[in-house]
């Protein structure tokens, strides 16, 4: 979950919030008895665990999902006990987060304005449905979620515990009285004894899993500002990347299962990605991006195994799929990009998309040939034993199997539209003429050239 830092939060008094039995201002009666807080271990979630219970007065237990990259936190669950929570519950998703949210996207090559390969904005509805199966579980009538006002986040799981159940109260201290500063946060905490991570605060507000590192805030928000060396944890500088090399993906139905021939899991398979394509360079990604609350914000990514994947897997389309499948998936990758970055993953329209992307895909199995060379990751080479590619069709040299005459019938017929509409223009209103507005060179059998025109 991402990191709440914030360097230009404002200060509030200090003292604890005074305690109040009452729901938030949009909840009404009866009164709130067991909250379920999604916790990712560190300072906003642990001060909320204390928090929660005195403002509201209830039992909190605590969610912590791994959803790989190093999302999670040594000592969590110890953690959430020391701040009051009655039950801390730690799940690994890792597997789960790779076969059912990113691997769809994958398939349906759904980037975010073509750039963010969206790895924050898949793991919240995975998070999201833990939250409402442990809350179901543990006859919880809220949940709650340490994200701020001006993010996406606070969308995403809003509208997704929601979507699960209805029932479910949504509470988000940050957004309903927990504003602290940091060093308040650290007093509050000390206060009643809750064991937080100690360390040198980070400039950046930073969420990780495993398919992708997000990074904002700080020298950041000025777009005109290159990213400082220290915003950059998984690859290497591009220019400090060693020689370069290739690897070999395989994939099965869309999916990569191998690499240099060698079978992996889901989860192995994107970790060794990381830090191979990583130690490249290659997976940064600087972005300007249009929130979903209105607002651009200027987002740094590393994202290794994705943009490699990415690559990958649109090479091996486009050997595969036919021009109409590919151009109507463009749209599809769009929509959903959309859908998912805007939380919307729950809905009638997201489960279609993703069903029609999965049904293209039974032929999109091969291997792909990437060369990772100082920050890119380029296209080497693709097969398939599903190719439309003919090469006695393609070629220009011997074996050329294309019937040539065949083509001025069907130029005949492919321009009868555009000669039927030239034939109206050209009764109405003649062309410009470029002939007199270029320079032009005229020589003649035995003749000096001659200079006609500007």
């Amino acid at each position: 979950m991402r990191s709440q830092h914030r360097p230009d939060r404002p200060a509030h008094g200090r003292g604890p919030p005074v305690r109040d039995k009452r729901r938030p201002p949009q909840m009404e009666s009866p009164p709130l008895n067991k909250v379920v807080l999604a916790y990712s271990g560190g300072l906003d979630t642990s001060v909320a665990v204390a928090w929660l219970r005195e403002r509201y007065d209830v039992e909190v237990v605590t969610l912590t999902v791994d959803v790989g990259g190093g999302s999670l936190r040594p000592g969590a669950a110890g953690r959430a006990i020391s701040a009051g929570a009655s039950r801390a519950y730690v799940v690994d998703a890792r597997r789960q987060f790779v076969e059912g949210f990113v691997w769809p996207a994958l398939q349906a090559g759904a980037l975010y304005q073509d750039a963010y390969p969206l790895a924050t904005a898949l793991a919240r509805p995975l998070i999201a449905q833990l939250l409402v199966e442990v809350a179901q579980a543990e006859g919880a009538d809220a949940v709650a979620h340490g994200c701020t006002g001006k993010g996406n986040d606070q969308v995403r799981f809003d509208v997704a515990v929601k979507a699960l159940d209805g029932r479910l109260e949504v509470i988000a201290p940050m957004r309903v009285g927990m504003g602290m500063s940091r060093d308040q946060e650290i007093d509050y905490a000390i206060e009643r004894g809750i064991d937080i991570p100690v360390s040198h605060a980070s400039p950046y507000s930073i969420d990780v899993n495993l398919w992708g590192r997000s990074v904002e805030t700080g020298v950041l928000e000025d777009p005109w500002a290159a990213p400082p060396a220290d915003a950059y944890a998984w690859t290497v500088a591009p220019e400090a990347a060693p020689p370069a090399v290739e690897l070999t993906i395989g994939f099965e139905g869309g999916l990569p299962v191998s690499l240099d021939g060698r079978a992996l899991d889901p989860v192995a398979l994107v970790e060794g990605l990381n830090e191979l394509a990583g130690g490249h360079g290659v997976g940064r990604i600087d972005h300007v991006e249009d929130r979903l609350v209105g607002i651009k914000s200027r987002e740094v990514y590393e994202a290794p195994a994705a943009v490699v994947l990415h690559a990958a897997h649109r090479a091996l389309e486009g050997l595969t799929l036919s021009k109409d499948q590919i151009r109507f998936g463009r749209v599809v990758a769009g929509e959903m990009a959309q859908a998912t970055y805007d939380g919307l993953w729950f809905t009638r329209l997201q489960r279609g998309l993703r069903e029609y992307a999965r049904s293209t895909q039974g032929v999109v199995s091969g291997e792909v040939r990437v060369r990772l060379d100082h920050g890119s990751a380029v296209v080497a080479g693709r097969r398939s034993p599903n190719s439309l590619y003919d090469r006695a069709l393609a070629t220009y040299d011997e074996g050329d199997a294309f019937d040539h005459a065949s083509a001025v019938g069907f130029i005949s017929i492919f321009g009868l539209p555009l000669r039927t509409e030239a034939g109206r223009e050209r009764a109405s209103a003649a062309p410009t003429r470029l002939l007199s507005e270029v320079p032009v060179e005229v020589v003649d059998q035995e003749a000096e050239p001659v200079v006609v025109g500007a």
